[in-house]
């Protein structure tokens, strides 16, 4: 018996190039991953009206890995439906939701821009049911980004839960760090306030940001480099100079995890 998708449609809003950031942060962190799989399968959950994300999911993950393959999962039919003309070896839609129907465990779901229209209380249980459906090596990269991918924040986790949160920008855009709180995920967005570690992250970060304000004259890039390389004094990030200069900062879920309720 056929069981019926977990979850409700989102409103479908995508656009070409949108999660460019998110992928590009996958097929480096994740990269290793995949090439150890037998069979790396990567999952792009609720893709929306247009299987465009799902496309270049598969494009930028092969960079990283050729013998991936990727499958779309909605839960909408008729977004099924009219994704399967664009289904090509390595690329399948099906009908589903947070249950992931698929046959193989796969090595990522990608879920962006999904977990926007739920309650903050149901995203645990979401992201427990996600988690479970993971391969032992596998990662859930869940988040939110602007219309035209400029901003994104997402939260990395693993069979195990939560790992880190990501912060990505276009940097030419962006007039202080704390912009990018808009974009926080379903988990944190609502804890952007006084007494919450986000909060308390993204006000150091501005913070450091205004003390950066003389490397302006060297360009976004150097001083968003100097920005986050004083935070890291603080903060419990997870990468290099190689990953902010593409606009990013990672720092451990434990340290920005709600304080409360």
């Amino acid at each position: 018996m056929h069981q019926r998708p977990i979850g409700t449609a989102t409103r479908g809003t995508t656009n070409p190039n949108r999660l460019r950031r998110m992928d590009r942060w996958i097929a480096a962190a994740h990269g290793p991953a995949l090439r150890r799989s037998d069979d790396p399968v990567a999952v792009d959950l609720g893709y929306g009206a247009a299987p465009w994300t799902a496309v270049e999911l598969l494009d930028r993950l092969r960079t990283a890995e050729p013998r991936t393959a990727v499958v779309g999962v909605e839960i909408d039919p008729a977004r099924v439906a009219a994704a399967q003309p664009y289904e090509r070896e390595g690329l399948t839609f099906v009908h589903g939701g947070f249950e992931i129907p698929s046959a193989a465990r796969p090595v990522l779901i990608r879920a962006a821009n999904v977990l926007r229209q739920y309650d903050e209380g149901e995203v645990a249980a979401v992201w427990q049911r996600l988690c479970a459906r993971l391969a032992p090596d596998g990662l859930l990269v869940e988040g939110t980004c602007d219309e035209i991918g400029r901003r994104h924040v997402w939260v990395a986790l693993g069979p195990e839960g939560p790992r880190t949160v990501t912060f990505a920008t276009r940097l030419g855009s962006l007039e202080r760090p704390s912009d990018l709180a808009e974009r926080l995920p379903k988990a944190l967005i609502h804890r952007n306030v006084p007494g919450e570690p986000v909060h308390a992250f993204l006000r150091d970060l501005d913070r450091a940001w205004a003390s950066a304000s003389p490397y302006a004259s060297l360009g976004a890039r150097q001083r968003w480099i100097a920005a986050v390389r004083a935070v890291s004094a603080d903060w419990p990030l997870t990468d290099g100079v190689r990953r902010w200069r593409q606009g990013e900062i990672t720092v451990r879920w434990s340290a920005l995890r709600p304080a409360t309720g």
